[in-house]
């Protein structure tokens, strides 16, 4: 079973510690107590507490196969003669996508516009990430 720090979520959320922690004192997040009596949240609970939590970030997913949605903001916008090179930061995560100069003009895609990236790959490579190291002496967790 794993189990996560406090600001083991928050990091992985993208949300503050103090976020978290006002989570679990709302009942909305369940943490336990850990032998050294840091408040931790098991794994299992917290990936449903994100599932419950995601928002469908465009209307249109029910027209698509396409299940991979990042809505975030256009930072870069690269074109020359025939493509172009979008950088969109989604939260924490950049997504770059190259496309047609006529498909970036005709969706107006500016820096600080919103746009949604719209993912869908027959390879996904999922690696297993390793743990943070811990963090001592920070109290409340």
């Amino acid at each position: 079973m794993t189990m996560f720090r406090i600001s083991e979520a928050a990091e992985l959320l993208g949300v503050s510690t103090d976020t978290v922690r006002r989570w679990v004192d709302a009942g909305r997040l369940v943490a336990l107590r850990d032998e050294h009596g840091h408040r931790v949240i098991d794994g299992v609970d917290l990936a449903g507490f994100v599932r419950a939590q995601a928002a469908d970030p465009d209307s249109r997913s029910e027209e698509s196969s396409a299940r991979n949605r990042l809505r975030g903001i256009v930072t870069a916008v690269v074109k020359d003669t025939v493509m172009a090179q979008v950088d969109i930061q989604a939260g924490p995560f950049r997504v770059v996508s190259l496309m047609s100069r006529e498909a970036v003009d005709e969706l107006d895609l500016q820096v600080g516009s919103v746009a949604v990236a719209v993912i869908k790959s027959t390879t996904v490579v999922v690696e297993r990430s390793t743990p943070a190291v811990p963090q001592r002496g920070r109290a409340g967790q």
